[in-house]
């Protein structure tokens, strides 16, 4: 009877530990129905199937677990395990990757494809050396900036009280080079402050001004990025660390495999916005020639202020080596 018992007992302490989900609790910024939670909800299914059922994501759309800044807070006291962030967000684990973001750095996403690829393995260990695993890069776009007023000239851009969002070094170091002094607030606070006037310019990606409805309350778009928006998904590394070999490799697999397919679907939803705001009859204003040298001219010296306080000289220089052979080479 005893051994009976007994192997009834090792059977389902079996059955159920080979039943168990690993569930990982992640958080984003990214509206329900956005093209980030539309593949995620991709990567869940297909490591829930490749498992068996033993690991899975739940999704927190939309900020409902607050800002960047909060959900890695959050990750860190273990309240979430995982999040799928902007270059802002990367900011708060691995200072070194926002060279990714860099001011009028990249001129293609070809650029972009071979820096990330160049520098990958480097910069994952940052990830990993603050706690936390890389599943895969993503991308945000290119970034633009909105107003009320016209934005012709570089003295226009003085002349706006422009957002920054709360705590961005990028931002910062980029607008007070270009001599704006910006007005900070949380990402969430834009489209009030827009209406309201308490700002009268901002900046993001063409797919975020449209699903954030910025454009609602701006008339136009110059159209000459500051910069592209990275964005990565994250896990923490002390869950990941639970997790036995074969669903690390699941987990990292897929990764690698939905955040490519979220980056080449969100190129494709950034150029689709740009036409919408077009025929939403938001007027795009392309500076000239002297214009666009003064811009690079400005991107130059604020990628330099950044040194120390996010990257090191070392790396932006061979950042920027590895695109000036990359063009010579025709940039393909």
């Amino acid at each position: 009877m005893k051994k009976l018992l007994f192997t009834f007992y090792f059977l389902l302490f079996t059955f159920g530990a080979l039943s168990q989900e690993f569930t990982i609790k992640f958080a984003t910024l990214a509206p329900e129905g956005s093209t980030w939670i539309n593949v995620m909800k991709e990567y869940d299914a297909a490591v829930r199937k490749e498992s068996g059922g033993r690991l899975g994501f739940r999704i927190y759309p939309g900020g409902v677990a607050g800002d960047e800044k909060d959900v890695v807070r959050k990750i860190r006291l273990g309240q979430f395990h995982s999040a799928g962030v902007t270059g802002f967000g990367i900011g708060e684990i691995a200072k070194s990757a926002r060279v990714l973001d860099a001011p009028f750095l990249f001129k293609t996403t070809a650029e972009i494809d071979h820096v990330v690829e160049q520098f990958d393995g480097e910069l994952r260990k940052e990830f990993e050396n603050n706690g936390f695993i890389l599943l895969g890069w993503a991308e945000v776009g290119s970034v633009y900036i909105i107003s009320k007023a016209p934005v012709a000239k570089i003295n226009d851009l003085r002349n706006i009280k422009m957002w920054e969002w709360e705590g961005d070094p990028v931002a910062d170091i980029t607008f007070k080079t270009i001599g704006i002094n910006p007005i900070q607030l949380s990402i969430t606070d834009v489209v009030t402050s827009l209406q309201t006037g308490l700002i009268t310019g901002a900046y993001a990606s063409p797919l975020a001004i449209v699903s954030l409805q910025w454009n609602s309350a701006t008339k136009y778009l110059m159209d000459y990025p500051l910069t592209n928006a990275s964005g990565a998904v994250v896990i923490v590394k002390r869950e990941f660390d639970k997790m036995p070999a074969d669903l690390q490799q699941i987990l990292l697999k897929n990764g690698k495999i939905f955040m490519r397919k979220l980056t080449e679907q969100s190129r494709k939803d950034n150029v689709k916005s740009l036409e919408t705001l077009k025929k939403n009859k938001m007027t795009f204003i392309t500076p000239d020639a002297n214009e666009v040298k003064s811009y690079n001219e400005i991107g130059t010296k604020a990628r330099r202020g950044l040194v120390g306080k996010l990257y090191s000289e070392d790396l932006l220089n061979r950042v920027e080596q590895s695109l000036l052979e990359f063009r010579a080479k025709g940039g393909k």
